[in-house]
Formats: C-alpha cells, structure tokens, sequence
C-alpha cells in the first residue's frame, strides 16, 4: 500500500470541491493529460470520468470510476489505465489545525493485484503521489 499525506490550509469541503471536478485531474495528478468527458452526478459512487494518461506523447485512454463517495471526507476511486493497469485510490479529507490533511492511498487493483507485493511498486507510486498531493495542495490553495 503507498500511502501519503499533505497538509492543505483549506477546509475539507474545498479541497473536496476540487476532487468534485473531473477538470481539476490533469492539473494535480500526476501522468493524467486530459479529461474527455464525465458522468452527471460525477463524484457519486457508480460514475466515473473517461481519461488520457501517460508521459510525453505517449497516452493511454481509459476511465476512473467512483467506488465510494462521502463529501467531504474521502473519495475512493478505481483507476483504470489499461493495458498498464489498475489501481484503487482512496482519499481521506480531515479537518486539521484550519485546514485539511489530505491522505492518499493506492494499491494495484484488477490484474495488477500481485504488483502491490513488490517494493518497486510501492516506492514508485509514493513518489508519484507525493507530488499530486503537492500539485493538489497548490491547486486547492490557489482558488482561494
């Protein structure tokens, strides 16, 4: 499991605004490039936003899906970039000192299961995570 927390000086009930917004995705998480479209209601459980990840000109077309959502206190989703794979990320909004701890957590997820068992995996993703947290906090904070 790569987990990961952050400090952003905004309530919880921004910093869900801004996971609220399928748009917001390419600005904080790290490898989206675009957001082709969303389901109304999107962040209700069962919706899900249609996505391009990847690095430089390379891209993969996929989907995230909503598996759990309790504004504003956490947001769990299964990310989906096949042929590459699949993760499910859940974030923990907590009310701290004026302001959120943002916990991220991701484990591979579908045919990628037996990844999480590897150190590799995991070292990968919290540097990953770290700076979409960090992307995250600048977003949030920004929209003051």
């Amino acid at each position: 499991m790569a987990r990961n927390q952050r400090y952003v000086d905004a309530p919880p009930e921004r910093v869900f605004a801004v996971l609220a917004d399928p748009r917001c995705y390419p600005e904080w998480v790290v490898g989206a490039k675009e957001i082709r479209a969303s389901d109304p209601g999107f962040p209700g459980a069962g919706t899900r936003f249609h996505h391009s990840v990847g690095v430089g000109p390379l891209a993969v077309r996929d989907h995230t899906a909503v598996l759990a959502s309790d504004p504003p206190r956490s947001l769990t989703l299964e990310a989906h970039a096949r042929p590459l794979g699949s993760a499910t990320v859940r974030l923990e909004l907590e009310p701290r000192r004026g302001g959120t701890r943002v916990t991220m957590i991701e484990d591979p997820s579908g045919c990628t299961t037996p990844l999480k068992y590897l150190p590799t995996t995991h070292l990968f993703a919290r540097m990953r995570n770290f700076e979409s947290l960090r992307r995250l906090q600048a977003l949030v904070e920004r929209r003051r």
